[in-house]
């Protein structure tokens, strides 16, 4: 199979798209500058400015256009530039988006991407670091797509711009220069099929976003240490996988849940209220949850590392799970 990087992956994704649907098109500040927008490289020049259209800097206007072109029947992908502006569009992606199709009785469809970057571990500060997917985990009628490696980002935005509901999909920018393999022809996945990353038989290590590869590494440290680790890829949150996360705990009776989103009210939260749910018999010790501390991502680098999650915190919650007898 050929590699490519994680935005590579999305610009493929976007080419292909735009090439089978002509109602495809692309919106967001800058999208036509490579140098600023890499994963849109080459598509002004393929598909021409009115399918890939600069914006104003005004995310509330863009974003309510965007939902109005997909109730028009077009499917707009949108380049939010970082999860932290969305904070800017919340009525037209809460109130319009998620809930418009309920509202008219099924009468119109919102085929509307919205691409939002996000995460910490280079230096952005507060406002620009944040992990924001739990907040929007409680809005129902949004779909939640996290890929976390090239090939599953190349085959989650295409079945999001094919979705005819609103889809956020989340990408870690920690993550954009690593390098993958992708599926040749039309590589589609699912939404609500997690991914087993690595098989283990004596605790389940789940991580959302930049944490599967925390996870990967904490597994291989626990490893040396004589234990096995599985290691799940929930890739959506909306749909969340319930079943597949579940049958990997109710195998190994522990668990430990890594996000990069604070800990209180965070994805983990959820992800563990349904495992409890669904496979509460099997546990052999309550589920730990390993995530950011509850203050604003610093740009210190030590204070940085020092409040995100990583793989050594992961481990140490591993430990102390697998303690329990």
């Amino acid at each position: 199979m050929p590699e490519m990087t994680y935005v590579e992956a999305i610009n493929a994704a976007l080419h292909e798209e735009m090439a089978r649907d002509e109602k495809v098109f692309v919106m967001g500040e800058d999208v036509n500058n490579e140098r600023i927008s890499p994963a849109e490289a080459g598509l002004a020049e393929r598909f021409g400015a009115a399918r890939v259209r600069d914006t104003p800097i005004s995310e509330l206007g863009f974003t309510g256009a965007a939902v109005g072109a997909a109730m028009a029947g077009y499917r707009p992908v949108l380049d939010m530039r970082r999860i932290d502006f969305m904070m800017l569009a919340i009525d037209p992606i809460a109130n319009q988006a998620a809930k418009m199709r309920y509202m008219l009785g099924g009468q119109v469809k919102i085929p509307l991407v919205i691409r939002a970057p996000e995460g910490g571990g280079i230096q952005n500060g507060p406002t620009h670091s944040q992990c924001l997917e739990s907040m929007f985990l409680n809005v129902p009628g949004l779909r939640i797509v996290v890929p976390t490696n090239p090939g599953d980002v190349k085959g989650l935005l295409k079945s999001a711009i094919r979705d005819d509901n609103p889809v956020l999909f989340i990408e870690y920018r920690c993550l954009y220069n690593d390098k993958g393999p992708i599926p040749e022809g039309d590589h589609t996945i699912l939404f609500g099929q997690a991914a087993v990353k690595r098989e283990g038989s004596d605790i389940t290590l789940i991580g959302t976003g930049s944490q599967v590869a925390n996870c990967l590494e904490a597994a291989q440290t626990l490893a040396g240490e004589g234990y096995s680790a599985e290691v799940m890829d929930p890739r959506t949150l909306r749909p969340l996988d319930t079943a597949g996360l579940a049958a990997s705990v109710r195998k190994t009776g522990r668990c430990v849940i890594a996000e990069e989103g604070h800990l209180h009210g965070g994805v983990g939260a959820e992800i563990a209220a349904s495992l409890q749910a669904a496979a509460f018999d099997a546990l052999k010790c309550p589920i730990a949850r390993v995530a950011a501390l509850d203050v604003p991502v610093p740009v210190q680098p030590k204070l940085e590392a020092f409040v995100l999650p990583s793989a050594e915190k992961i481990v140490a919650a591993a430990r102390a799970a697998l303690a329990v007898i």
